[in-house]
């Protein structure tokens, strides 16, 4: 398989663009279109002037925390998870 476009498919191309736009607006057209990608890469640039830097990697902070241990209900008495502690 070759490329995706081969010159034939940009004959074809370029003759629908001046069918579709008439010979005498395709320089506006393009004219326009070289205007948004300059608008276009200083919107990417600013972008990315303004993203922070970032900083070095940090150790993660210690969470506090308890450990639970399943217990086993005996005969009559309700689960843990149903018995309720307020710390």
């Amino acid at each position: 398989m070759r490329g995706l476009f081969e010159g034939w498919h940009l004959v074809i191309l370029l003759i629908v663009v001046i069918v579709l736009f008439g010979a005498k607006r395709l320089p506006d057209a393009a004219r326009g279109v070289g205007r948004s990608l300059r608008i276009l890469k200083a919107e990417v640039r600013d972008m990315k002037d303004e993203e922070p830097q970032r900083p070095a990697a940090r150790a993660p902070e210690a969470v506090e925390g308890r450990i639970v241990h399943p217990v086993e209900p005996e005969a009559g008495q309700p689960a843990p998870s149903d018995q309720r502690r307020d710390v």
